[in-house]
C-alpha cells in the first residue's frame, strides 16, 4: 500500500513539473537570441579594439608628424611592443616625456559597392601609441606602449584622443522578428582586415555618420531583406512535372494528378503554375535579422562599429539600421 502511495505521488510530481514546463515555454513567446554574458554594465569594447578599430573620414589627414628613426634600424624594418624609435617632433614643437600619441597608416580612399554615397573618404588603420621617454630639440625619443600591427618608418604621428567605450545597457536578448524602427538605413561596407564572415566583437565600417546624425553608442540592428542574400542560384525547376518527371517507370510515365506534380493556381487548381516568386508577389518588406552592433566611432559620411550580438554569420553588404 505505502508503495503504490509512492508511486501515485511520483506520478502526481512529474504531471506538475510537466505543466510548469509547458506554461514557461509559452511565455516564452517568439524566438530570441539570447546572450550569456554577465549583465553587470561594461563597455561593449575596450583595448584594442576600441584603439585599433580603425576609421573611414573624408577630411584631409596631416603628415607632418611621423616616425622617422629605430634604434635598431640597421637590423630590421619593422617594429612592435616596447622597441624605442625616433619621431620628428621634439621641444620645438612642446614635446614633453610622458606624452602619448596615436600612431595612424592612411591605407587609401574608400570606395563600395553596397553604398550610394560614393566616395566615403579614406580609410586609416590605427596602428597603436607611443609614449615620450627622451625629448631633444627637434626629434624625441617614444617606446612603443600599445601595438595593434607592427610599426613602420614612415607611419604618421597624432595626438590621441581619449576614448569611452559606449556601456552596454541592453536586455540579454533581442527580437529577431522585430519591426523596422524606420530611421536611418545604411550597409556594412566593410570589415576590419578585410574579414567578409562577421561574428560578435568584430570591427566593421557602416555608412551611416554624421551627416545622418549617427552618435557614438547609437545601437544598430543588422539585417537583410528577405529574399536576398542565398549563396546559390534559384533552381531551374522548383518541382517534379506531372508527366515528363513523374513515376520511374517505362510504362506509367506519371498522370496530371501526380503528388509530385507543379503547383497551380485557381479554386480548381486548374490555373497557372504557381512559382516561390509569384508566391511572393503583393507581399510586404520582411527581413530577416542577423545582429546587432553599437556605434563606436563616427566620422564624416561613415561610422565604426563593433558587433554585440548575432543571431548567425553576418556578411558586408548587409543593412543596418538605426534602432
Amino acid at each position: 500500500m505505502n508503495f503504490q502511495k509512492f508511486i501515485v505521488e511520483r506520478i502526481v510530481l512529474s504531471l506538475m513539473f510537466v505543466t510548469l514546463f509547458a506554461a514557461a515555454v509559452a511565455a516564452q513567446g517568439l524566438p530570441s537570441v539570447i546572450d550569456g554574458r554577465s549583465t553587470a554594465p561594461k563597455p561593449v569594447v575596450s583595448g584594442a579594439n576600441l584603439y585599433c578599430a580603425g576609421y573611414i573620414q573624408t577630411s584631409a589627414i596631416s603628415t607632418e608628424n611621423k616616425i622617422v628613426g629605430s634604434n635598431d634600424e640597421a637590423d630590421r624594418y619593422n617594429f612592435a611592443q616596447n622597441d624605442f624609435l625616433y619621431i620628428n617632433m621634439g621641444r620645438n614643437k612642446g614635446v614633453n616625456a610622458g606624452d602619448v600619441f596615436a600612431v595612424i597608416r592612411p591605407r587609401g580612399s574608400v570606395k563600395s559597392k553596397w553604398s550610394k554615397k560614393g566616395d566615403l573618404g579614406s580609410y586609416v588603420q590605427e596602428v597603436g601609441a607611443l609614449e615620450v621617454v627622451k625629448v631633444n630639440e627637434q626629434v624625441s625619443v617614444a617606446r612603443i606602449k600599445s601595438s595593434c600591427d607592427v610599426f613602420l618608418l614612415g607611419d604618421l604621428v597624432q595626438l590621441i584622443n581619449k576614448r569611452n567605450g559606449p556601456i552596454d545597457t541592453s536586455t540579454r536578448s533581442f527580437d529577431i522578428f522585430g519591426d523596422p524602427s524606420g530611421k536611418s538605413t545604411g550597409r556594412v561596407i566593410m570589415a576590419r582586415d578585410n574579414v567578409e564572415m562577421i561574428a560578435r566583437d568584430f570591427i566593421v565600417y557602416v555608412d551611416l555618420g554624421a551627416e545622418d546624425n549617427v552618435n557614438v553608442g547609437e545601437k544598430l540592428t543588422v539585417f537583410r531583406p528577405l529574399g536576398k542574400g542565398n549563396i546559390t542560384l534559384n533552381p531551374t525547376k522548383e518541382s517534379i512535372g506531372s508527366k515528363d518527371y513523374g513515376y520511374p517507370s517505362e510504362i506509367y510515365e506519371g498522370g496530371r494528378f501526380s503528388n509530385q506534380s507543379s503547383r497551380t493556381s485557381g479554386e480548381k487548381g486548374d490555373g497557372q503554375e504557381v512559382t516561390t516568386a509569384k508566391a511572393k508577389e503583393g507581399r510586404p518588406f520582411l527581413r530577416k535579422v542577423v545582429g546587432e552592433a553599437v556605434v563606436i566611432n563616427v566620422k564624416e559620411r561613415t561610422a565604426t562599429v563593433v558587433i554585440t550580438r548575432n543571431a548567425q554569420e553576418i556578411h558586408t553588404g548587409d543593412w543596418v539600421e538605426i534602432q
